[in-house]
């Protein structure tokens, strides 16, 4: 029995087709299967039902691939330890990102990162948040950007920074051309959101309930950019975490964006590993980075001009 077949074990178990499986571990499906099923014979026991329909794992087979995680797991901890020994701040680090943070924050960290951690390789992994901590409990990743609250006692976070929502609305809507709006403001408003399993549409929801506005239900966005453009075209109103805005994003004749009166809705973001990790060091000091990049871009000039008019209104002195 080697690790590797273990890892092609519970690969199969994750994605239940033998030919992603195979790619996700960089082989052939034939290599793939045939040393799955060298270990059935080296266990005397079946680990997989293959049929024309699919791929399921006997009950013994999923027992296994259980226990192939964790052993899995703390190899990886194993070669941390070592890492730590030798440099702690060189060697790979695999970190997760969800979809509506990572085109916005990530190149700015990696402006920064190669000149923090010259020897440390990062590989970037991008999925909806519930991924991301089955991916962190696996082994399959080493750390990972999430939305808290994060409720796991196997997981450590650290907290980042708090990124306040926008309101986005067509032009020509009513609270368009307003510096600031209340969140009594937006009570009976449909907002257009996302599709199940990003982490913004629970948040989203949770200002819709504590301000009485309702989502839009027969259209749901697959990505911030189809909200956008749908907004844009007049088809709705939404709210947009204030990173997704910067750079020019938000730049449109078609939509405008209206910041909130304080406090602001927002959503709170966090670096998180696992509590059982060897490289709790290295983790912290990214995290410093991470919240250095965040607060310059939070903080920074305002790409989109009703935002930079919002702002001066309220620096403005009263006549």
């Amino acid at each position: 029995m080697t690790l590797r077949e273990l890892e092609y074990l519970v690969a199969l178990a994750r994605y239940r087709h033998f030919g992603r499986a195979a790619e996700a571990c960089c082989v052939s499906q034939p290599t793939l299967s045939t040393q799955l099923k060298k270990l059935e014979t080296e266990l005397g026991m079946q680990l997989v039902e293959r049929s024309s329909t699919g791929v399921l794992l006997t009950p013994f087979g999923q027992a296994t691939a259980e226990r192939a995680r964790r052993i899995l797991v703390e190899v990886q901890h194993i070669k941390d330890a070592a890492q730590i020994g030798r440099d702690p701040e060189s060697g790979t680090v695999r970190l997760g990102i969800f979809p509506t943070l990572g085109p916005y924050l990530l190149p700015s960290i990696m402006l920064r990162y190669a000149e923090r951690f010259p020897s440390l390789q990062l590989f970037l992994i991008e999925e909806k948040s519930p991924n991301l901590v089955t991916r962190l409990h696996d082994g399959d990743i080493d750390v990972a950007l999430l939305a808290l609250p994060m409720d796991d006692d196997q997981l450590t976070c650290e907290f980042l920074f708090e990124e306040p929502f926008l309101f986005a609305v067509p032009s020509g809507h009513p609270l368009a051309n307003r510096t600031r709006i209340t969140m009594e403001d937006i009570c009976e408003q449909e907002l257009l959101l996302l599709e199940d399993g990003h982490c913004l549409r629970d948040q989203a929801l949770d200002v819709c309930s504590l301000s009485g506005a309702v989502e839009q239900p027969a259209f749901r966005a697959a990505s911030l950019e189809t909200l956008r453009h749908m907004v844009g075209a007049g088809l709705g109103v939404t709210l947009l975490p204030q990173l997704a805005t910067a750079g020019g994003k938000s730049a449109s004749d078609m939509l405008r964006l209206v910041p909130f009166v304080d406090p602001a809705p927002s959503r709170r973001i966090a670096l998180v590993w696992r509590k059982s990790s060897a490289r709790t060091g290295l983790y912290r000091a990214m995290a410093e980075l991470f919240r250095q990049v965040a607060d310059d871009l939070l903080h920074g000039p305002v790409a989109d001009p009703a935002l930079r008019r919002s702002e001066a209104a309220q620096d403005r002195p009263a006549a």
